[in-house]
């Protein structure tokens, strides 16, 4: 049983860096009313010639506290630099050294999450106690092995030694649910993800291997690679939200594509890829350039087998008038039960079958043609088959693992099991590259 409660916090002041800055500064406050976070700009931070809105759909330029948007209990664009999954496991560890199997009897409220997690977080924000003095939960060096031995106890429920729960505790800002710390190296910041005792395969192998993929078939992706230790696999993912200047890390500011819905986790399964679409079309730069990698994007999911495609795992950069899409990451084939799958988003209507055949007939709400929207996937179909054995060749994957993901994510027969017409030839180009494999 518990002994004690945490802080109770009523209050976090939001500090931001600006495009270009090396430095944060104060953009407003956090305040807890009822249930919600209300978040309101200081009056100094509106004040200044270079102030850029958090995200001006949601939280606008302006005095007062912000209305939230119907169903949201706190600001989308403020929720995107909370932890998610592994770093509130972590953040629960550094309290109660609980099991995942204890965090339902935990409940921490969400600016525990925001002020207790470390500071390198996603994004250009962080969160802090003080209007006046930043302090960062600055990071403690530690080697790949101590960070694996971290995020090991951190499964088991065992609690943390001071030092590699300060290690840990650094990356516990970061989104998504499986183990990950964040590491710095070659003037490059990483996201370091790590395989678990669970995995039936190697995951970590399975997303790089996509995630190479992608780059091949000319899909803008976050660059990876491959480190061994304590006998694990572990993939590092280059981070794309920082910019090394003059020996000192900017950050870019992001909105996760759930917050471009006016979305939160429990309303997630209404996004659609239609209505980012739209989205695109009135809110992005480069929009037509855009909508073509949105749609390879989505036709590359289900090519490799990557359900897990929901709003979180999409982001823009955002510049204060417009956004960008930023690279493509965690592109990664997950396991199936049977042959038939969903992508976690909606792709049209309310159709979200993970068959080429519905992002074909989708395709004029991405500005393509039947016939361009064909040839991406058959670019895209030539480019795994070709490298498929070269790329699993530097991931050193095993054979067994290797057929797993050949037979049943990469190139699935549920993708093209009802394909024909003028689509035909994509039919046979995926039975020939699966004729070579056997």
């Amino acid at each position: 049983m518990m002994t004690s409660r945490p802080t109770k916090y009523t209050e976090a002041f939001v500090w931001i860096w600006l495009p270009g800055q090396s430095e944060p500064v104060v953009a407003g406050k956090l305040t807890v009313e009822s249930d919600t976070l209300v978040f309101n700009y200081g009056k100094s931070y509106l004040e200044r010639a270079n102030a850029l809105s958090i995200y001006a759909a949601e939280l606008p330029l302006q005095s007062g506290a912000l209305p939230l948007l119907p169903g949201l209990n706190m600001p989308g664009c403020i929720r995107d630099a909370a932890p998610d999954a592994w770093g509130r496991r972590v953040i629960i560890n550094k309290k109660y050294g609980l099991k995942a199997t204890g965090i339902n009897d935990v409940q921490l409220d969400e600016l525990t999450y925001f002020l207790e997690s470390g500071s390198d977080r996603i994004g250009a924000l962080d969160f802090q106690l003080s209007a006046k003095d930043y302090e960062p939960r600055a990071p403690v060096r530690a080697s790949l092995d101590e960070l694996i031995e971290s995020a090991e106890r951190v499964e088991k429920g065992v609690p943390l030694t001071p030092e590699l729960d300060q290690a840990l505790h650094h990356g516990s800002s970061i989104g998504g649910a499986r183990p990950k710390a964040l590491i710095d190296s070659d003037h490059k910041k990483y996201i370091a993800k790590f395989s678990t005792s669970s995995d039936i395969y190697s995951i970590v192998k399975a997303e790089f291997i996509a995630m190479r993929l992608a780059e091949l078939a000319g899909l803008n992706v976050a660059p990876v690679s491959l480190k061994r230790a304590a006998q694990k696999d572990i993939l590092l993912i280059e981070r794309f939200d920082r910019v090394l200047s003059a020996d000192k890390w900017q950050r870019k500011s992001m909105v996760s594509a759930l917050t471009l819905f006016g979305l939160d986790e429990m309303m997630a399964r209404y996004a659609s890829y239609e209505e980012l679409a739209e989205i695109v079309r009135r809110q992005f730069r480069n929009a037509s350039q855009t909508l073509k990698e949105l749609f390879s994007r989505i036709t590359f999911n289900i090519l490799v087998g990557n359900t897990d495609d929901h709003a979180r795992n999409h982001a823009a950069f955002w510049d204060g008038e417009m956004l960008t899409l930023t690279p493509a990451y965690d592109i990664c084939p997950q396991g199936r039960a049977g042959n038939e799958a969903s992508q976690a988003m909606l792709i049209s209507g309310e159709n979200r079958m993970s068959r080429i055949s519905v992002c074909l007939d989708a395709a004029h709400n991405f500005l393509l043609s039947r016939d361009a929207a064909r040839q991406i996937v058959e670019q895209q179909i030539l480019c795994i088959g070709e490298n498929w054995q070269r790329v699993c060749e530097a991931a050193e994957v095993s054979d067994v693992d290797r057929n797993l993901l050949w037979s049943r994510q990469f190139l699935n027969p549920y993708a093209f099991d009802d394909l024909g017409g003028d689509c035909s030839d994509l039919v046979a180009m995926v039975r020939h590259y699966k004729g070579l494999s056997r």
